[in-house]
């Protein structure tokens, strides 16, 4: 074999390996390619990059709603203590030649024990009503025995 045909057979080879090379690397970028097209999808509002920042956005947003969602809750729960809430009635007879227990004393009472007492005593010829302030479970006026226990049920404890 002369030098011409090592020659020739040597390009022939660098010229096939050059081949192998090259269809290798379309198959490599027809897969990167593919790839890329399902990242951007068919118009820009579509893209991967394009979703991710909606949703990031989208979180972001979520967030600003939770704190203010926060401070409404916070809020009410304020407004919440000052709600009347606690409520008890106590029947009873306010006379004893009367029976029916006609008579009775509630208390509307906040979380704090303050509200009031009102309470009607039924007699034989009329009825008469009380209200009473009451601040911190207790009155400025003397309650009676079943004021006490309406206060005393409305705040929970036992009478």
């Amino acid at each position: 074999m002369n030098s011409t045909q090592i020659m020739s057979l040597a390009a022939i080879v660098i010229a096939a390996l050059a081949l192998i090379f090259a269809l290798y690397s379309q198959v490599k970028f027809s897969r990167l390619r593919r790839e890329l097209d399902l990242l951007q999808g068919p118009d820009d509002q579509s893209t991967f990059l394009a979703t991710v920042a909606r949703h990031i956005d989208h979180v972001d947003a979520l967030r600003e709603d939770i704190v203010v969602q926060r401070q409404v809750i916070s809020q009410l729960q304020t407004d919440l203590r000052d709600a009347i809430r606690h409520v008890a009635v106590v029947r009873y007879d306010a006379f004893g030649d009367m029976g029916g227990r006609y008579s009775f004393s509630l208390a509307l009472l906040d979380d704090d024990g303050d509200g009031l007492v009102l309470s009607a005593i039924h007699a034989r010829a009329d009825t008469r009503a009380y209200f009473k302030g009451v601040t911190g479970g207790a009155s400025d006026e003397p309650l009676s025995p079943e004021e006490l226990r309406a206060v005393a049920l409305a705040r929970g404890q036992d009478a």
